[in-house]
């Protein structure tokens, strides 16, 4: 520093003035230096910015110009299309439908849609995979046997959706009627220990999450319609149609005739509970006592022979050999 000073006084031959005048020279450049680097740094970045935009934008309508957007646009239009055809022109049997996609889990929308066009290619693929490949397996099989195998391929297909439908339903509803009586038991539980109905669904859906995995996300559905602004009452009969239990809707029933009557909410859990957990025992029960005649089946047909072969063989071969 004391040589540059030195060097500045030499410069300016000993006078303060000019001195003074180097040093706001200086300074002078040094600002302006700095404010131009600043205005070229933000420019290089806008200009960057910019290029970045226009990629994005010119990729995104490559991306929508290309042929898989132009086929998921056109698949979709299918689907919409099916939906408002089958819509309005059956009204009663798609809102049936509906209710059954609910319940199986499939809550978009344009499930029946889907439903639809799933039903018909696959009606259409396996009758065509039918018509090649039936010849090829089996070339001297008459057509009207070959006619009889691409027709009942055909039906599977076209019935194959209702059937998978209806196995999922009936696993979920299995499901959610095994875990009703625990989610009353919590329930009991939450309404003892001072929470609202609103605060024990959030806390009893959260806790059977990992038990009843289908069961607690459709009592998230009720808390979340809850949040929303529809009433307790409204949401427990929506919980009600998507499990498809009328546990569910005797309990919606009951939250709304004690608030209405104005009894003990905690008694009325209580013995509900208790209904719940008895029914299960006699489920059960009921499938151990229908476990012999179950078992009739095979046992005639499957180990009764096999018995009497064994018992009966011997003698058969010594009467033969004796015989002889």
């Amino acid at each position: 520093m004391d040589s540059v000073a030195d060097f500045i006084f030499d410069l300016a031959g000993g006078s303060p003035t000019m001195m003074v005048s180097i040093f706001v020279f200086l300074a002078t450049g040094i600002l302006a230096f700095g404010v131009m680097g600043v205005i070229r740094i933000r420019t290089s970045v806008k200009r960057r910015a910019t290029e970045a935009l226009i990629d994005g934008s010119s990729r995104r309508a490559n991306q929508e110009n290309s042929l898989g957007a132009s086929s998921l646009k056109t698949a979709q239009k299918l689907i919409d299309y099916t939906t408002k055809y089958y819509s309005t022109t059956d009204v009663g049997n798609t809102k049936l439908l509906q209710s059954k996609l609910v319940q199986a889990g499939f809550l978009n929308p344009r499930a029946v849609g889907y439903y639809f066009v799933a039903r018909i290619m696959l009606a259409v693929t396996l009758m065509l995979a039918a018509f090649v490949y039936v010849p090829l397996v089996n070339p001297d099989m008459s057509w009207s046997m070959q006619w009889f195998s691409i027709a009942l391929c055909t039906l599977v297909g076209y019935f194959g959706p209702g059937f998978y439908l209806s196995r999922r339903i009936s696993s979920r509803q299995v499901e959610h009627r095994t875990g009703f009586p625990d989610f009353m038991d919590l329930m009991v539980v939450c309404a003892e220990a001072g929470l609202s109905m609103e605060a024990a669904l959030d806390r009893v859906g959260r806790e059977l999450a990992d038990s009843y995995r289908s069961l607690s996300s459709n009592i998230h559905m009720a808390t979340l319609e809850i949040r929303a602004g529809r009433t307790l009452s409204e949401a427990l009969d929506h919980l009600g149609d998507r499990l498809g239990l009328e546990e569910a809707r005797s309990f919606a029933t009951l939250l709304q005739q004690s608030a209405e009557l104005g009894s003990s909410l905690v008694d009325a859990l209580r013995v509900y509970s208790d209904d719940m957990r008895h029914q299960r025992l006699s489920r059960a029960e009921e499938k151990a006592y229908s476990l012999p005649s179950k078992l009739a089946v095979p046992l005639i047909l499957f180990i009764f022979p096999v018995l009497i072969i064994v018992t009966l063989l011997p003698a058969y071969i010594r009467i033969k050999m004796a015989g002889h």
